[in-house]
């Protein structure tokens, strides 16, 4: 179009005069109303390319998002609330992701910090419980140094501890009863079993010699005998054996753990005792004073614990003598008369002694496991 326009104005006639020259032609505009158009025309050409040029550019952009959504989906995170009516304005448009991030954001913070406080709780209790066991111990040590090299005071229950110490005694030689008893029982045992089987041997022979079948047979009956007498008194040194146990490794040793707590809670006391002594030959400022209430109230805190115990070991110390008297008087009327019996040949005597000690005994071969657990 552009080119017939030009054509057009380059083609126009010129009037000619009679005399061939040109003659004053009258104002004609024309080449200038055709050089506006031209640029007029130009003006829209690069206009309507430049708009075809941003049309398909946001028809690109709107392709390539819409691509995208097809693929991941709606993203509802992003999804806004809009308050007010059709038309409103922006304000009352809200952003439901900065909604959920925040509360979200929120949440887990305060999560964080519960389970942070929760730590930094129990990390605390811990350090405060090894403060004060790091403190009392090095107290502790410091009162057993100085005890030992004659330097610090020592709490003295002059009663109590010779009871103690005849306990421990007593332990003592009780454990050695236990030792020898159980000794005895080992080889009375394999005597039992010798017996036993030398009573087989002499029936086994009885029945071979003709000749000394009396003989043979004499002997295995009492081998027989002794054998069953042995077993009887086997089981009245078992239950000797038993009780003593129970009283040297149970009873006596419950006592002697009672007597340990006693013994550290006396060391605890008498260390506090003389922390707070020294504090109080110290200066009396506010600081010093707040340290002697404190001290003030460890001391007796201790010092309760201390009667506590003291108070236990003698209760425990009481109750064991009158149930040691009472359990070897039976335990040693027992053994006595078995042995007596035993050694007498009086087997009525043996088992009225088991009977009246209420011991049973166990048949033979009670020790071995039955067919069906074998199995």
């Amino acid at each position: 179009m552009t080119d017939s326009i030009m054509s057009k104005a380059a083609t126009m006639e010129i009037p000619i005069n009679s005399n061939g020259d040109t003659g004053t032609l009258p104002e004609d505009d024309s080449l200038e109303q055709a050089a506006k158009l031209q640029w007029s025309l130009d003006e829209k050409v690069g206009s309507s390319r430049g708009t075809r040029l941003i049309l398909e550019q946001e028809g690109k952009q709107k392709k390539t998002d819409l691509q995208q959504v097809m693929v991941s989906g709606p993203n509802l995170n992003e999804t806004s609330i809009v308050s007010g009516g059709y038309g409103g304005t922006a304000e009352g448009i809200i952003p439901t992701s900065s909604m959920k991030g925040s509360n979200m954001h929120h949440s887990s913070s305060s999560s964080s910090m519960s389970a942070e406080e929760a730590t930094r709780g129990v990390a605390v209790e811990k350090l405060e419980t090894m403060k004060k066991w790091g403190l009392n111990t090095y107290k502790c040590t410091k009162q057993m140094i100085s005890e030992r090299f004659g330097r610090g005071s020592r709490t003295v229950d002059l009663e109590l501890e010779a009871q103690i110490e005849v306990l421990r005694d007593t332990k003592r030689k009780y454990e050695n009863v236990l030792r020898l008893a159980r000794a005895l029982t080992n080889h009375f045992y394999n005597m039992v079993q010798t017996q036993h089987a030398l009573g087989d041997t002499f029936a086994d022979l009885s029945q071979k010699s003709p000749e000394l079948r009396d003989e043979f047979g004499y002997n295995a009956e009492t081998q027989k005998l002794l054998c069953k007498n042995g077993e009887t008194l086997l089981g009245a040194i078992n239950f000797f054996v038993s009780s003593i146990n129970t009283l040297v490794n149970k009873t006596m040793e419950d006592t002697l753990m009672t007597i340990k707590m006693y013994e550290n809670a006396r060391l605890e006391y008498d260390a506090y005792r003389s922390d707070l002594e020294e504090l109080s030959l110290g200066p009396r400022d506010a600081v010093a004073m707040a340290r002697i209430e404190a001290a003030q109230q460890q001391y007796q805190t201790q010092k309760d614990k201390y009667e506590r115990l003291r108070s236990d070991v003698i209760i425990k110390l009481k109750f064991l003598e009158e149930n040691k008297v009472k359990v070897m008087h039976k335990q040693l009327l027992l053994f006595h008369n078995a042995i007596s019996a035993y050694f007498a040949g009086n087997q009525q005597q043996l088992e009225q002694t088991l009977k009246q000690f209420n011991i049973k005994l166990r048949p033979p071969g009670a020790d071995k496991p039955s067919w069906l657990e074998e199995q």
